[in-house]
């Protein structure tokens, strides 16, 4: 339930792309923090797969010009040493990609910056959670980048009993969106995009993951790890990602 994103208006977004049969596809989303380095989920990564970054991306279906295609080394992949596939609540699902080289910074690729440490969003704050993934629970996967609002919902609204819980949501996650706009299959990795009192743009949050029940599930946010932190950090839910770590 997003919409086209204005052309190049997300210009720290990526795709996370791995390599099968010579062809790369997209699988992740994820934000551009230095020139040289990528931010993304834990999810997203298999120890068995070769990647790449795609940036200045818009229109996945053909090539605009702005795009900028920069491989990644397996050894320059870095996933939290406590993010666990297996315990989707106890958080930390981060991971920094070291590009093989510098992105060239312009009007289409330009850095995420990241809120100050300690920040906590009001319930309602209006963000925006940008990426390729799914258009719906088990629908196709869009070509031109979407965006949506995703209004943070607070940790005491997100932790009742008929919403997410306490025990699917640490103190430190962010739960965003709901039932009518949500991440979904292909968003992991994501920025969740928020502008701040000043007007500048701040990623909040990285997309983790949403309900196993669907994407858009009534009182299940789609839940994201959280930046303002700086922890490099939960019941478990389906992850966000696509083909990679499939529903």
């Amino acid at each position: 339930n997003g919409q086209d994103a204005v052309p190049y208006s997300w210009p720290w977004q990526i795709s996370l792309q791995y390599e099968r049969d010579g062809t790369f596809r997209h699988t992740c989303g994820g934000t551009l923090i230095a020139p040289d380095w990528v931010m993304t989920a834990a999810h997203c990564i298999s120890s068995t797969l070769t990647y790449e970054v795609v940036l200045g991306e818009y229109d996945m279906s053909s090539a605009e010009g702005p795009e900028q295609r920069i491989p990644v080394a397996a050894d320059d992949i870095f996933v939290h040493p406590k993010w666990s596939s297996f315990c989707v609540a106890c958080g930390n699902d981060i991971a920094l990609l070291k590009l093989r080289r510098n992105a060239v910074l312009n009007d289409y690729v330009q850095t995420g910056q990241l809120p100050p440490a300690g920040t906590v969003l009001p319930n309602g704050y209006p963000c925006y959670l940008s990426g390729w993934g799914r258009l719906s629970t088990g629908g196709p996967l869009p070509d031109k980048l979407q965006d949506a609002l995703m209004p943070v919902v607070d940790h005491e609204q997100c932790t009742q009993p008929d919403w997410w819980g306490s025990l699917a949501i640490r103190t430190t996650m962010i739960c965003a969106g709901g039932a009518e706009q949500a991440g979904c299959n292909g968003d992991s990795g994501g920025p969740l995009n928020c502008q701040a009192e000043d007007g500048h743009w701040e990623v909040h949050g990285i997309a983790s993951f949403v309900s196993a029940l669907g994407c858009d599930t009534p009182k299940k946010p789609t839940v994201f790890t959280p930046l303002a932190c700086r922890l490099l950090p939960s019941r478990p839910g389906r992850l966000l990602a696509t083909t990679v770590r499939s529903a």
